[in-house]
C-alpha cells in the first residue's frame, strides 16, 4: 500500500510547469536585480538628471496656443 502510494507520488508530474515557471521567474529576479546592483549609478544619475528637469519646469500650466 505505501509503496504504490510512494510510486503515485513519485511518478505524478502534474505541479512540474509550475515549477518550473517559479524557477525561471526566479533566475530573471535575480538577473535584474544583478544589473540593477552592476549599473546603480548609472541609474542613480538618471533619476538626478530627471529630477533637476523638473525642478527647472516652469510653474504656470500650460495653455495652447499661446
Amino acid at each position: 500500500m505505501m509503496q504504490s502510494t510512494l510510486a503515485k507520488f513519485w511518478n505524478d508530474e502534474s505541479g512540474q510547469g509550475l515549477t518550473e515557471y517559479a524557477l525561471i521567474l526566479a533566475l530573471v529576479s535575480v538577473g535584474l536585480i544583478a544589473v540593477m546592483v552592476v549599473f546603480r549609478d548609472a541609474i542613480g544619475g538618471i533619476f538626478d538628471r530627471i529630477a533637476q528637469v523638473l525642478e527647472q519646469a516652469p510653474n504656470e500650466g500650460y495653455t495652447p496656443g499661446s
